[in-house]
């Protein structure tokens, strides 16, 4: 038994390793959710949401740039029809407070009355970017409007949100990684981890 430990733990701090590949480990706290914990969670959102929008026309807003990852892999697990667009609201730039300002970037290019609108975020923080994205579509006249979220960080609310779909709750940590980043860096890691203070 005592001959496999040094071995065992040689393979766990290689998979540490691997985890924190194309990260500057020593920014890293923690990793909160793996890839596995991920993809889990997301087949039960897709498994709920194609439930509930059988036979509806389906349009999902990803919101940019965040959300990018998260929703290509949701969509990838819907089993109903669905269409896509894309948004670009801003409120966090490289700071890691969030600036409770939201400048719309980039609207979508479809209409969308009549349709059913699912908005697609990977985190509720303030609540402030999703509140405003949903008053501005209400206005458009959708079938229906909800929201998706993968990450829910309630301490930090400001606005309460609806949110019809979510993953995870979080503690108030900065995390970065799947899509979200600090000052652009980190989008590209395949787990969500919380960055050390500064």
């Amino acid at each position: 038994m005592h001959s496999r430990e040094p071995g065992t733990r040689r393979r766990v701090s290689y998979a540490i390793r691997l985890m924190f590949a194309g990260a500057d480990r020593e920014d890293m706290q923690e990793i909160l959710f793996d890839e596995q914990t991920i993809a889990a969670r997301i087949r039960t959102l897709a498994e709920q949401i194609s439930k509930d929008y059988a036979g509806k026309e389906l349009v999902m807003l990803c919101i940019l740039k965040g959300a990018f990852i998260f929703s290509a892999d949701l969509m990838r697990r819907l089993t109903i029809p669905v269409t896509v667009e894309f948004i670009q609201a801003a409120s966090y730039g490289s700071s890691r407070d969030s600036s409770h300002e939201i400048v719309i970037k980039k609207d979508i290019e479809a209409g969308i009355e009549g349709k059913h609108l699912l908005l697609a975020d990977t985190i509720i923080d303030t609540g402030v970017t999703m509140d405003c994205l949903m008053r501005t579509f209400q206005a458009r006249n959708p079938a229906s409007i909800r929201a998706v979220a993968l990450l829910d960080k309630k301490d930090r609310r400001i606005i309460e949100v609806p949110v019809a779909y979510l993953g995870f709750e979080i503690p108030d940590v900065f995390v970065v990684g799947y899509g979200m980043d600090y000052g652009e860096r980190y989008r590209n890691l395949p787990y969500i981890a919380s960055l050390r203070e500064e």
